[in-house]
């Protein structure tokens, strides 16, 4: 399984440091002498693309605290109330997760392009936000329930406010679920092509753009550099998950057992 995941990736990094004329030989090869020509020539013809990774990091980093904030609310809320409107509300949310990602986007097109919004990154940060507000919420609701009642009993009892409670107790404890839920968003959002593509033309252009535009060039594809372009947006996310995949495991598993 390693090996089949592992084994594109590989091929992809070890052709961005090969000759042109190596990169596609039969039998593939190993064995090489490597070379910055492909990672000189992207720089040079796609200055373009620096900007764009940044770009992905400000839509990114936006996305994720939006929805740390609004899943730790929701997820608090359906943790610790009942009611009909709560009941309803969750329903909808798995309602609009469950619909494909292109059935918003044409009716929101014209009602983004009467705010302004296109092309900025306001309108990514929110739709990306949206777009996992929902399995994040859930996730931090799991982690939450698991928390003892009693502990936010007797922060109440020591005069602790809600949000007091919610920042001293509640967070503290849960924070392996919320890490969980933003791990999800960091790599949708940095990798989404979509939303980017549609809402977006030149200020808020984002790394996956340019990546096509690189595949799509008129005088024909660079695959070298495709490559090197590619290895750059994969190296950031691949030391993230890197770091934070235990994060990942506990909120796949989270209520899987309960005792």
């Amino acid at each position: 399984g390693v090996v089949w995941s592992a084994f594109p990736i590989f091929m992809v990094v070890s052709s961005s440091f090969k000759p042109a004329l190596d990169i596609f030989a039969v039998p593939p090869k190993l064995i090489f002498t490597p070379t910055f020509e492909n990672y000189i020539a992207l720089f040079h013809d796609w200055p373009e693309f620096v900007g764009s990774l940044g770009n992905s990091l400000i839509i990114t980093v936006g996305a994720t605290l939006i929805t740390a904030v609004t899943s730790l609310l929701a997820g608090y809320s359906y943790s610790r109330y009942r009611s009909r409107l709560l009941t309803l509300s969750a329903f909808f949310m798995i309602f609009v997760r469950m619909l494909p990602p292109i059935v918003v986007t044409i009716p929101l097109f014209p009602v983004v392009n009467a705010l302004h919004l296109n092309d900025t990154y306001i309108i990514l940060i929110l739709l990306y936000a949206a777009f996992f507000v929902s399995l994040a919420t859930w996730i931090v609701k799991t982690f939450i329930d698991q928390i003892p009642r009693e502990l936010e009993e007797a922060a109440e009892v020591e005069g602790a406010s809600i949000w007091q409670t919610l920042y001293k107790v509640i967070v503290p404890l849960s924070i392996h679920g919320m890490i969980a839920a933003c791990v999800f968003v960091v790599i949708f959002s940095w990798n989404e092509y979509a939303f980017a593509m549609i809402f977006t033309s030149n200020t808020a252009r984002t790394g996956p753009l340019i990546l096509s535009e690189i595949s799509g060039a008129v005088e024909g594809v660079q695959w070298g550099v495709l490559f090197a372009a590619t290895s750059i947006q994969l190296l950031p996310i691949l030391i993230f998950v890197l770091f934070v995949q235990k994060f990942i495991v506990s909120g796949l598993t989270a209520g899987a057992v309960k005792g």
